[in-house]
């Protein structure tokens, strides 16, 4: 499964987006990643595994605090116990509510980096999180991510 601190980190910081104007998922700029990643999150809390296997490549994977990996197939499997439930939700946004976080993306041709951070330590030193995209086809596709212990430091 895709990190719970990660989709928590996740929420929290793209609470605004969602009432924001639609942005094209499919540009290459640092907004299409945040959304993207928003849609991400959204799928796996509301158990959109269809989306969710176009976006993670067959080689994705997530690599927990603990060192453990998780595959893609795990994240889907994860995710497809949360279709018709809100409790992931709620349980995300609890914890957002408790560890505020903050974003930054490093783009670098058809590569993408997305940290979430401590807002107190800073992008240097607080990161939590990060995925990383790459653009193929079209679109943007999750290839791996990392976590940090909570508190990101």
């Amino acid at each position: 499964m895709r990190h719970p601190l990660a989709l928590a980190i996740a929420i929290l910081a793209f609470a605004g987006v969602a009432r924001a104007a639609p942005v094209d998922e499919t540009a290459r700029t640092a907004a299409a990643v945040k959304a993207v990643d928003q849609h991400w999150l959204n799928a796996e809390l509301d158990g959109d595994t269809a989306y969710l296997e176009t976006l993670l490549l067959p080689a994705y994977r997530s690599v927990g605090a603990d060192g453990v990996v998780h595959p893609r197939q795990a994240i889907l499997a994860h995710a497809a116990q949360n279709r018709g439930s809100d409790r992931k939700r709620r349980e995300v946004e609890a914890w957002i509510k408790a560890h505020p976080s903050a974003q930054s993306v490093l783009l670098q041709g058809d590569t993408a980096i997305l940290s979430f951070y401590d807002p107190k330590l800073g992008p240097d030193r607080g990161v939590r999180s990060a995925d990383i995209f790459v653009h193929v086809g079209g679109r943007w596709h999750a290839l791996y991510s990392q976590h940090a212990r909570p508190g990101g430091n």
